[in-house]
Order: structure tokens, then C-alpha cells, then sequence
């Protein structure tokens, strides 16, 4: 059954984030000319990710921690895209916004899980 759980929530969370990545990419580009954007995408995804994980704290039921926590959170968040998209723009030259997007993400990542485990 927890298997269930988890499968059933990143069944969910993976397309989800699919979506508002390519959301926040259209957006972006339909309105901006710089050259090496920030992943905007990614970081949106990880920030709300991050506030509903801080939401959960303060839910003791093992089927939500499963379903929405592990399964949907872990699907619709992704660390490895930070990771790999932080990469490219520092091997691309764009060190700075490299720096920004590790601060962006790490920071206010923290800060939307604690203002979540506040409003829990």
C-alpha cells in the first residue's frame, strides 16, 4: 500500500512539474532578451515544493506523509535539475548567476519550508 501511496503522489508531481517548468521557461522568454536566464522553472518548482513540505511538519498522518510528501513533493521538486542547470551556467561563464541561482534556490528554499512548518 505505501508503495501505492508514493507512486500514486509522484504520478502526479513529476507531470506538475513538467508543466510549470515549461510555464515559467515561455513566460520568461516571450519577455526577457538576456542571454544565460536564470532556471526560473526549477526554481519555482523547488520553492513550492519546499513551502508544502513545510506545511506537512505539522501532519502526523503516515498516508499524507507518504502521498503528498514523499511521493508528490518528491517528484514535483528536483535537486539534480538545480544541480545540473547551476553547472552548466558556471561552465557557460555565467559564474554569477551560477552563485545567484545556488543562493536563490537554497535560500528562499529554506525560508518557504519554514514560513510552511510556521503556517502548519
Amino acid at each position: 500500500m505505501n508503495i501505492l501511496l508514493v507512486a500514486l503522489g509522484a504520478a502526479v508531481g513529476a507531470p506538475l512539474r513538467f508543466l510549470v517548468d515549461k510555464h515559467m521557461v515561455g513566460r520568461l522568454l516571450l519577455s526577457t532578451t538576456v542571454t544565460a536566464p536564470l532556471p526560473w522553472g526549477t526554481f519555482t518548482v523547488n520553492i513550492l515544493g519546499s513551502f508544502l513540505l513545510g506545511l506537512l511538519t505539522g501532519v502526523t498522518d503516515r498516508t499524507t506523509t507518504l502521498l503528498v510528501g514523499v511521493g508528490f513533493c518528491g517528484a514535483f521538486t528536483t535537486y539534480s535539475t538545480f544541480a545540473a542547470e547551476t553547472t552548466a551556467l558556471a561552465a557557460s561563464g555565467h559564474r554569477g548567476k551560477a552563485l545567484l541561482n545556488v543562493v536563490l534556490n537554497l535560500g528562499v528554499g529554506l525560508l518557504a519550508a519554514v514560513l510552511g512548518a510556521v503556517l502548519a
